[in-house]
């Protein structure tokens, strides 16, 4: 992913929040055949990271990812140990209207936040693991996307289900963040943009104002 300078995370811990907060990523991999000749895979599925413990800075490097898909989806027979995969977690985003910024000329835009994890595939095989990839990924999305569900009555169900589920490690290899919050603006109007987020009727809008109060001074992200 081409990320400019200017939109890069201002510290690698922007990029391990946005997937902890949107885990629901795309797995793009591998070429299947198609109209045209070969296509990659797309499969979106819920991924996490596999530990809360990692580098000081929170960089995701080194890290790995975990996820699972359905057994009968062609993209798990396409799936190959030690093969190559991209993990795409969309945070959030918002078209920018030229009404914003309240002078002309101007052009409108779209603000966004988008993660691309680059790795190592490893095929989860063994039948306890697949179920501990499943039971780890429940436990992480009720944690902060639930109310307290607890699997320890359905344990069952899911060893019934657990033969259409076909789970895998990503080793996170290299990360990109776009984090696109007109810091390209003057003060003055990203100052415009920032208030239209937040008096937004959205969540997206105003977690995207949320990140651009967190920007550095300068409005730059690391080089």
């Amino acid at each position: 992913m081409y990320v400019p300078t200017t939109y890069r995370p201002p510290e690698p811990g922007w990029v391990l929040d946005v997937v902890r907060s949107h885990p629901l990523a795309l797995l793009v991999s591998g070429g299947g055949g198609g109209v045209g000749g070969e296509v990659p895979f797309a499969t979106h599925l819920p991924a996490i990271p596999a530990d809360e413990d990692g580098p000081a800075d929170g960089s995701l490097v080194g890290r790995t990812v975990l996820g699972h898909l359905n057994r009968d989806n062609p993209h798990w027979s396409a799936l190959t140990d030690g093969g190559r995969a991209l993990l795409v977690f969309t945070g959030p985003g918002s078209y920018v209207s030229p009404t914003v910024y309240g002078v002309t000329p101007a052009a409108p835009t779209w603000d966004f936040v988008s993660v691309h994890v680059r790795g190592t595939v490893r095929l989860v095989q063994d039948r306890e693991a697949t179920l501990d990839v499943v039971r780890r990924t429940v436990a992480f999305c009720e944690e902060r996307f639930g109310h307290g569900w607890q699997d320890r009555d359905s344990v069952g169900y899911f060893d019934k289900i657990l033969p259409g589920v076909g789970a895998f490690e990503l080793v996170v290899e290299a990360v990109d963040g776009m984090f696109k919050l007109s810091q390209e603006q003057s003060p003055a109007l990203r100052e415009r943009v920032l208030d239209a987020f937040e008096r937004g009727p959205t969540t997206q809008r105003r977690e995207l104002a949320r990140l651009m109060r967190g920007l550095p001074e300068s409005g730059e992200g690391v080089r």
